[in-house]
């Protein structure tokens, strides 16, 4: 059976993705849904016309990757699209604040992320795609939000990665590098009203951003950046000295 599996698949950009992927990806049988909240993982089955199975794991807890290691095993599914959504972000300066929230950006955008993806591999067949969600901020350090970006840029490297590794299985690999999205993320992440910068950015629309991404994952594109400004901002981010962007992307 053909299998979508989608962490922070309950809110937000998770939702987008599960709207989108009926008539981008119409040959997945089963959808797999990955985050905390079973309540919430419940209602967003609701949103797709296929069969799900929602699994309320906290991809910051080790025991959550024993858990799907031993649910892989047990349903032995054909992994033909991975999406990594799950993710957090929180303003403020390192050294200050609540450590919680810096070592929650690490253990979910990275180690969480590495850890689905390594398990969903050996279960994925020829053709199969890998979505990781990155950000603009993996472009260069953000200061205010130095941990998320840096944490993003991992994800948008840890892709290129894997991409080129998995070239041999034909499976692709896309990190999708979106503006900010009017979501729960900015609100959760202390960051809606307390930055100047991300309330004059242009904002993204979260159900084009699901629908590009799935789209450039079937093109086999490496990065996907949506919008015109985010594209030009990508490449002045590859040319210009980072200290000089630092300061014209400050949180």
């Amino acid at each position: 059976m053909k299998v979508a599996l989608i962490t922070g698949a309950s809110a937000g950009l998770g939702k987008e993705f599960l709207k989108a992927l009926p008539s981008a990806f119409p040959d997945i049988e089963e959808y797999w849904l990955i985050s905390r909240n079973r309540d919430k993982l419940l209602e967003a089955a609701r949103l797709v016309p296929k069969q799900c199975r929602v699994f309320p794991l906290d991809l910051t807890k080790d025991e959550s990757y024993d858990k799907l290691s031993r649910y892989l095993g047990e349903f032995q599914p054909e992994i033909s699209l991975l999406v990594n959504n799950s993710g957090c972000g929180f303003l403020g300066d390192v050294g200050e604040g609540e450590l919680s929230r810096q070592v929650q950006m690490v253990d979910l955008n990275l180690k969480g992320l590495t850890a689905v993806t390594h398990l969903a591999i050996p279960y994925m067949p020829a053709g199969g795609h890998i979505v990781n969600i990155s950000s603009i901020a993996s472009f260069c350090p953000n200061a205010r939000m130095t941990v998320y970006s840096a944490s993003k840029s991992y994800v948008t490297a840890f892709t290129l990665g894997i991409g080129e590794e998995l070239k041999k299985r034909g499976i692709t690999a896309t990190a999708v590098c979106p503006g900010p999205m009017d979501t729960d993320f900015i609100v959760s992440g202390g960051i809606k009203g307390h930055s100047k910068t991300f309330d004059l950015l242009p904002y993204c629309d979260p159900a084009k951003v699901a629908k590009g991404a799935l789209e450039a994952a079937k093109r086999g594109q490496s990065v996907y950046t949506p919008t015109l400004f985010y594209k030009f901002y990508r490449v002045v981010a590859k040319l210009a000295p980072a200290k000089l962007m630092m300061k014209a992307s400050k949180t």
